[in-house]
């Protein structure tokens, strides 16, 4: 991905945008961080884990890699999600430049969960929180981790889903379809073929990312986490309400002592206080197609500056910072359980007084 500054082709949007949203308790948001504290083992581990260490492989699109590390996501949602998930492929060719006329496959993974009754037919009347990362790597130079970009991004939002699956079930266990509600579902995006295979431009990166998706109410991607230090700008104004609310998760979670970074800036998320849009400029990245559709409730967790160790062979499992891979996970999870409304619906949590406020409306002003 490059840094792409653009003088007209998409202003962020300063419309005001409301949207329910319901506050987590400080007892959720401990009982989500406690399987990952610092003493207990972690499959986020990158040494180690379960989840995270068998991506840290190459990952070319083609490759034995690639499809070592499909068929482990495939495994790991099969065995610790519920089997409401639905998982689909969405495959694609394309020739490269590095390629000449080989066609190169291309398998964008989906996981979805729905509420229940929400058939293909009724499709129109969904909303779907979409989370996102791209899980290919470099096709030079050979050998390649890609740890940062994005093995992390991919391992964090997989144990989201385990996280909040039992609560989701719980929540939509007790929900009646009556008609004056959306639906709303949620789902995983694991992008094949965002890396540019010569040279980062429009003709070679997000092959991927091509692919239609319907129904989002907002598209979340995640991309070069992992490393020590992150500070992520808000990029858009119309989701400056969003990139808040992860804020005020990340800001609660480190008042309770539940994170174990201590970045240089106090913060990942730093940038909750901007007023100031007056530019039109974003990082480059597989919303990007999404962006030309229309699709404009977009956040983007991308640190700006990237990691030192971007496209080189130092993004590997040595160079993470496991209290900051942990961390994004815990506020990832803070940010979906909220959008998701799950709050009195996790097992073995007694809520607190502060859930007798119920749900509560945020209203981007800008």
């Amino acid at each position: 991905m490059t840094r792409l500054t653009l003088s007209h082709l998409l202003l962020p949007f300063l419309g005001g945008t409301t949207a329910g949203y319901t506050t987590l308790s400080d007892d959720t948001l401990r009982h989500i961080s406690s399987p990952l504290s610092a003493s207990s083992p972690s499959e986020l581990d990158p040494f180690d884990g379960s989840l995270l260490s068998p991506i840290l492989i190459p990952r070319v699109p083609g490759t034995p890699g690639h499809a070592a590390v499909q068929a482990h996501f495939i495994n790991y949602i099969k065995s610790n999600l519920s089997p409401e998930w639905t998982i689909e492929w969405h495959n694609s060719t394309s020739k490269t430049p590095a390629t000449g006329e080989k066609l190169v496959p291309f398998q964008n993974l989906i996981i979805r969960r729905d509420p229940p009754g929400m058939t293909r037919e009724r499709e129109g009347e969904m909303e779907r929180l979409t989370l996102a990362a791209h899980y290919d790597s470099l096709y030079r130079p050979e050998g390649f981790i890609g740890a940062v970009d994005s093995a992390v991004p991919c391992a964090v939002l997989l144990w989201v889903l385990k996280e909040l699956d039992g609560a989701m079930g719980k929540r939509w266990g007790e929900w009646e379809d009556d008609g004056l509600e959306r639906g709303k579902g949620v789902q995983v995006v694991l992008f094949d073929g965002e890396e540019a295979w010569v040279q980062w431009s429009g003709e070679d990166s997000l092959y991927g990312s091509s692919s239609r998706l319907d129904t989002i109410s907002l598209f979340v991607l995640l991309d070069l986490l992992g490393a020590a230090d992150p500070t992520v700008p808000s990029f858009f104004g119309k989701t400056h309400w969003a990139y808040q609310n992860m804020a005020k998760v990340e800001e609660r979670l480190r008042g309770l002592k539940l994170l174990e970074s201590e970045p240089k800036a106090g913060r990942f998320l730093h940038d909750s206080e901007r007023s100031n849009w007056n530019f039109a400029g974003y990082v480059e990245d597989d919303h990007v197609p999404f962006l030309r559709r229309g699709v404009e409730d977009i956040l983007h967790i991308i640190p700006t500056p990237f990691p030192r160790v971007w496209h080189t062979m130092d993004d590997d499992v040595k160079n993470l910072d496991v209290a900051t891979v942990k961390d994004w996970a815990k506020i990832v999870a803070g940010f979906v359980g909220e959008w998701m409304d799950l709050e009195g619906h996790f097992e073995g949590v007694v809520p607190g007084t502060e859930d007798e406020k119920g749900r509560y409306f945020v209203k981007d002003e800008l």
